[in-house]
């Protein structure tokens, strides 16, 4: 593994910086700004999810009009289409997608991994289920190969075995130009052996310490956040936070398994992000990877965590679900036909403010397209709208 005096210290950006603006005197919530060369973005944030470069349903203005800052893109999608090489002869991903905010993308390991193991959910299903193994790992694994080099998968649109390694994983994100980039790491799944779990620790920093070294070959105005991992071992993840905080990085995730349940998550966030701010050496913005449900964002941000990612509020609005201050609004019910009124009160987005819930109710029931996006444009403003109020909140010590 590569030592902290093999690489240089770290030197402050001048084209990416964070700062804090407040600390709430009632928790370890901050309100900041992220200043990327594409704008600033203000934390508490949400980050939405475009997998292939753009969000499902929602064209980028329209997620941008309802104040969209931050957006991830995902690095193993653009490898397969349509390649980092055409994003580049485009100008990069802003200029590929049309948008002018700020972006990030990941290293592509979450998704080769997850083709491997599945998802969280569905081991816990299996288990229910007394299978052992997912049914998604049994029909759906295309890793083929881990090793000190990278891991071997096949694509999944056409089966073509591909190799994916720090450096070409960091070579890729250079390619697709998002103004913050993640390194290599392992994903093991959340039910791995005490002894399997370190190795694999031990794996990604090797492979995060590749990647960085990449990375500053070349720098380019991009930002590396480093990945924590160690699943719920705490002894481990302290592990992954010294070791990762004794090199340059502009940034830090938290990633790996984060537990079963939403329990297991704030049990593991209270405990490794006081040593996660007191290793870091001064304020850099940290990032919860995969974790932006309503539910858990606000006990998340008294940790001292920055910015948050998911699919969840797009994926629920395509399937009939509009957030609210209130739970879950699931447009299909009966008792929606004739609600001749905004979907959501005191909502001023463009869905609530333009159609009554009585017309969402009948685009979802005649299975019209335009419902998805309608909703999700909705979730995507309430997302934005709940950080901007937990950020007022800070700043009043109220949080």
């Amino acid at each position: 593994m590569l030592r902290s005096s093999e690489f240089p210290p770290y030197q402050p950006r001048d084209f990416f910086r964070f700062e804090v603006l407040h600390t709430s005197k009632k928790s370890g919530a901050r309100v900041g700004r992220i200043h990327t060369p594409h704008g600033v973005v203000d934390t508490p944030g949400f980050v939405a999810v475009g997998t292939n470069a753009a969000l499902k349903a929602v064209d980028v203005a329209w997620a941008d009009a309802e104040g969209q800052q931050l957006q991830f893109a995902n690095t193993y999608h653009l490898l397969l289409h349509p390649g980092a090489d055409v994003v580049a002869a485009a100008g990069g991903l802003h200029a590929f997608m049309n948008r002018q905010r700020p972006l990030i993308t990941d290293s592509g390991g979450f998704q080769v991994f997850s083709l491997a193991y599945g998802t969280v959910h569905e081991e816990v299903n299996s288990l229910k289920r007394g299978s052992g193994k997912s049914r998604h790992k049994l029909e759906h694994n295309l890793v083929a190969k881990v090793s000190e080099e990278g891991v071997t998968f096949r694509s999944y649109r056409d089966g073509t075995k591909m190799l994916l390694t720090p450096e070409s994983s960091v070579e890729a994100q250079k390619k697709l130009g998002a103004d913050i980039i993640i390194p290599l790491d392992e994903l093991p799944p959340y039910h791995t052996d005490p002894a399997t779990l370190a190795a694999s620790l031990a794996r990604s920093h090797r492979w995060m310490a590749r990647s960085l070294k990449t990375h500053l070959a070349d720098v380019r105005q991009q930002a590396m956040y480093a990945v924590v991992h160690g699943g719920l071992s705490l002894e481990l993840r302290q592990q992954s936070i010294d070791y990762l905080t004794s090199l340059p990085f502009d940034g830090y995730a938290v990633g790996g398994s984060l537990g079963k349940d939403r329990q297991d998550l704030f049990w593991l966030l209270e405990r490794i992000m006081p040593r996660l701010h007191e290793r870091m050496g001064g304020p850099k913005p940290v990032h919860v990877l995969g974790i932006a449900d309503p539910a858990s964002v606000p006990q998340l941000v008294t940790y001292g965590c920055d910015t948050f990612d998911s699919c969840y509020p797009t994926r629920v609005g395509r399937h009939g679900t509009m957030l609210t201050k209130d739970g879950p609004l699931r447009v299909v019910s009966g008792k929606y036909k004739t609600a001749f009124r905004p979907p959501v009160e005191g909502c001023s987005c463009h869905t609530c403010r333009t159609h009554s819930l009585a017309y969402l109710h009948h685009l979802m029931k005649a299975h019209e397209p335009v419902a998805a996006t309608l909703l999700a444009i909705h979730n995507v403003h309430h997302m934005n709208a709940q950080m901007a109020e937990l950020r007022q909140r800070i700043l009043a010590d109220e949080v």
